[in-house]
């Protein structure tokens, strides 16, 4: 994915509601974001055809609907949207991620269970 270009606020919108629902029509993409915001249909259209264009998402044509899903898992476009993340904020550091976002926000004890069990999984020291 070297030549991968990341996905745009717009774009991450699509593709977040296909994951949740599914392969969709436009109008049903349209309807998810107007729940929330107002946006137009030929909006959610070019985005969406944008997008097939650059391959975030597929298209299937049946009975002359145009059915659209999402090309890539949620889990690995988030993974390569971190790891961008990571490397332009922080100089490709993980640890200066967690710990700036440790330091800056209000952890509960549950989440800090989760991050403690995680570390435990991933430390061959532990095993």
């Amino acid at each position: 994915m070297s030549n991968y270009i990341l996905p745009t606020d717009a774009e991450l919108e699509v593709l977040q509601i296909m994951w949740k629902v599914g392969p969709c029509t436009v109008r049903q993409v349209n309807d998810e974001i107007n729940q929330y915001r107002e946006i137009g249909y030929t909006t959610t259209l070019k985005t969406m055809q944008i997008m097939l264009d650059k391959g975030y998402i597929s298209r299937e044509i049946i009975d002359r609907i145009h059915i659209y899903a999402a090309a890539a898992t949620e889990s690995d476009t988030q993974t390569t949207l971190l790891n961008d993340f990571v490397s332009s904020t922080f100089r490709g550091s993980p640890s200066s991620l967690v710990m700036r976002m440790l330091g800056s926000n209000d952890t509960t004890p549950e989440e800090l269970t989760k991050i403690k069990a995680l570390i435990n999984a991933l430390d061959p020291e532990t095993k």
